[in-house]
């Protein structure tokens, strides 16, 4: 059984992972009949209370809220490496910007996070295919891009997308309900939540995105 790997930021759209997002992710990972292994940093960041979308001045564990959306069956990336994976995906939410880089403050000027980038490289360096959804191609063209110059997607958004290419990537546009695939650099995105109206939207998208990433594996 295939393996892939499901990078999460947290546990909600403001300050972590967007939950339907990675929901959704684990669902068509599943369909394809591959197994996931959900994992997160082991760091800390500012909470957002998801009723008002203020700050609230608390911070919180990336890994401790990333174990509510895995049900507990959660690993530190530190302890992963491209050789336990077929394929990796990263779902979307402010926490991709924001826990797993520092795109939503710096954009092209973004760092990310070390275990991140680490097994980022170290998956692209053994040709195993990359998923990236909604706004985490930040984090992949941040990690990728002066070296590989990846094509990838986050839908429309022309400041994201510029942002992007001074990373070094090369952005195509894209509808919600499909996806972009840099077949020489096995890197797969999908807009999500970027464009998306609706649910259904999210999931049809997200699932043509995570059955590529499965076939490339």
């Amino acid at each position: 059984m295939k393996k892939i790997g499901v990078v999460l930021s947290g546990c909600g759209v403001r300050d972590g992972s967007e939950i339907h997002e990675a929901v959704l992710t684990l669902l068509a990972i599943d369909q394809c009949g591959a197994e996931a292994l959900c994992m997160a940093p082991d760091t800390e960041f500012t909470e957002t209370n998801h009723l008002t979308m203020e700050e609230t001045g608390a911070r919180r564990n990336v890994l401790v809220e990333s174990a509510r959306i895995a049900r507990g069956n959660i690993r530190n990336i530190k302890d992963i490496k491209a050789t336990d994976l077929d394929g990796i995906i990263l779902p979307g939410g402010f926490g991709a910007a924001k826990n797993l880089c520092d795109f939503a403050v710096k954009g092209a000027a973004a760092t990310v996070q070390p275990e991140v980038s680490r097994l980022l490289r170290e998956m692209a360096t053994a040709s195993k295919p990359i998923g990236a959804i909604c706004i985490a191609p930040v984090v992949t063209a941040a990690v990728l891009g002066k070296d590989l110059a990846p094509t990838v997607t986050i839908g429309t958004d022309a400041g994201t997308s510029a942002e992007i290419e001074k990373c070094g990537a090369k952005h195509q546009d894209c509808p919600v309900t499909e996806f972009v695939v840099d077949k020489k650099n096995k890197l797969v995105s999908t807009p999500a939540y970027m464009l998306a109206n609706s649910i259904s939207e999210v999931y049809e998208g997200i699932g043509k995105c995570v059955r590529e990433v499965v076939a490339l594996s």
